[in-house]
């Protein structure tokens, strides 16, 4: 049996029940492959590339990969936290190096690493356009790196952006964890967070990844087994 790990962070990550209904994508993604392949969401709230690997959290992958594998790596999000030391990497220089890293676990076991540009914030400029700078220089990063070391990578960046561009400023915010006080007991006090996704956001930007795969030809392999 083939295993997809994703390796990422609170984006893709499974929720606790008490972060309800908060959803990572990872969630959703078992939904779009056949029963002959395996999801195994290792993405975890709050790591950036620095404090997964510094965790071992990669080095627990390495122990479960087998020849033949996927990785899906995504992250960004907190690589930005320049005020936390222990997250934040520079994205010409860390954030780079570290991505390697995860490319060459996969390889060297027999196994395909496979890029996910950093899902993006819900942020509109002031002409009502998605923010390009919305995980301001990691998506366009990781674009290089996969260029340079020959790795598939799928833009979920550029296509979430899409997304909510055709939902408008309004609309997309469906996709994130708005919840007025009172309305649910997890969120007593109410939440507004674009960076967060609700089940049916965790469900569009898993349908985003799967959709981003089956166009990829460099995953070939796995197309047999897409449900998109």
């Amino acid at each position: 049996m083939t295993t997809i790990y994703i390796a990422g962070d609170s984006t893709a990550a499974r929720k606790a029940a008490s972060e309800s209904p908060m959803t990572g994508w990872g969630e959703f993604l078992h939904g779009h492959v056949g029963p002959e392949v395996r999801i195994e969401n290792r993405a975890v709230n709050g790591r950036s590339t620095r404090s997964f690997l510094a965790e071992g959290r990669l080095a627990e992958i390495e122990q479960d990969f087998q020849a033949g594998d996927f990785l899906l790596i995504q992250f960004g999000h907190n690589d930005q936290k320049i005020e936390d030391p222990a997250r934040y990497t520079d994205p010409d220089t860390e954030y780079r190096q570290n991505l390697k890293v995860f490319i060459d676990s996969a390889r060297s076991r027999g196994g395909f690493p496979l890029l996910l540009t950093s899902v993006s914030r819900r942020r509109f400029t002031a002409e009502g356009e998605p923010d390009p700078e919305a995980v301001g220089p990691y998506p366009q990063a990781m674009r290089e790196v996969a260029a340079e070391t020959g790795t598939p990578l799928l833009d979920i960046f550029a296509s979430s952006q899409q997304l909510y561009r055709s939902l408008g400023i309004e609309g997309s915010q469906q996709l994130f964890m708005h919840l007025p006080p009172g309305s649910h007991p997890n969120y007593p006090d109410g939440i507004a967070d674009d960076t967060h996704f609700s089940q049916a956001g965790a469900q569009r930007i898993a349908s985003l990844v799967a959709e981003a795969m089956e166009q990829t030809a460099g995953l070939s392999v796995l197309h047999p087994h897409l449900r998109v």
